[in-house]
């Protein structure tokens, strides 16, 4: 039987990829100040609202309907999934170069058909949060309880809702949607955390640069950084408003800071995401390899498990030791 040959011409897709709340508008902000730095030295930040000039979200309905000829408010989900990997191959060929797409997808079949067309893709960026933090952002984000948001991210067929402006996007679980990007192996995938972002900016995206194969000078890097603060960020959307903030939610850059959980997380909604999630929470680098000891109950307990990690404060080679 004859090998299936890729047209490696269509591999243009760059994915900006995550779970919701844990900082891919920040990381878009990034890289379009980054590429405004290079080639323009803008003297001003990035418009937030013109996020889309190198970035595509592909979740909007236009190509949807355009190839299932009805609006997508119209479709059954099976059609939705069915003509997605489409719709990225129709966004690849009418583009002459690699560009970037964002999505809350996750790597996964949804009924029967893959969320992302490797055919079509080039390389990914994924970007992680600790999910006691996501919790709390996404809460606001939704304008529901905490409590509600910590079932939500433990259901593994959790999606979004079409609505006229677009079609619904299967999420799943925290744990497996990390899972499902960390563990691609047959296209380049840059991994970066939240929590690094905040420490050590210039190192993180300065890999990130390197991963796109941009060689910003080092005041180009750090002016490029500045512009996408979370201060700026903010800023804008209180002087502009941001056009892609949910209308429920109150802000759409609301902290931009990593361990709230401590002081808003009680006990119980701490043993709760933990126990959903400490494996891979471990694997990410939010806990050593006790998955969280001191948190889960003792019933619960892993073998040697005895204390939480502070991921502010993990030392990047005992987590490489630990594994």
């Amino acid at each position: 039987m004859p090998v299936k040959k890729t047209d490696c011409s269509l591999q243009k897709i760059i994915w900006i990829a995550s779970y919701p709340k844990s900082g891919n508008t920040w990381v878009r902000a990034f890289i379009h100040n980054l590429l405004r730095e290079m080639h323009s030295n803008a003297p001003d930040a990035q418009d937030i609202n013109g996020l889309n000039r190198h970035t595509v979200w592909e979740v909007k309905a236009a190509p949807y309907q355009q190839l299932l000829g009805r609006p997508p408010r119209e479709c059954t989900p099976e059609e939705i999934a069915r003509t997605r990997p489409e719709v990225q191959r129709l966004l690849a060929a009418a583009r002459s170069s690699a560009f970037l797409m964002k999505t809350h997808l996750i790597m996964a079949r949804c009924e029967g058909h893959w969320t992302i067309n490797l055919d079509v893709t080039l390389a990914s960026i994924y970007i992680v949060r600790n999910p006691l933090d996501v919790a709390i952002s996404y809460a606001h984000h939704a304008a529901i309880s905490i409590d509600n948001t910590i079932e939500l991210m433990a259901d593994p067929v959790l999606r979004s809702h079409v609505t006229d402006d677009r079609v619904y996007e299967l999420i799943g679980s925290w744990s497996t949607h990390v899972a499902s990007w960390m563990s691609v192996f047959d296209r380049p995938i840059f991994v970066m955390r939240y929590e690094d972002m905040l420490r050590s900016p210039v190192e993180v995206f300065g890999r990130l640069a390197g991963f796109l194969r941009l060689t910003p000078t080092s005041d180009q890097l750090r002016r490029a950084i500045d512009k996408s603060s979370f201060a700026e960020l903010s800023r804008q959307e209180q002087e502009n408003g941001f056009r892609e903030k949910p209308p429920a939610a109150k802000k759409f850059f609301r902290a931009g800071t990593a361990d709230q959980w401590r002081e808003i997380l009680s006990r119980d909604q701490v043993q709760r995401i933990v126990y959903a999630h400490a494996p891979m929470m471990q694997r990410a680098g939010y806990l050593l390899p006790n998955c969280g000891g001191d948190i889960l109950p003792a019933t619960d307990q892993l073998a040697g498990a005895d204390r939480l990690v502070d991921p502010s404060r993990l030392d990047p080679a005992e987590f490489s030791n630990a594994r």
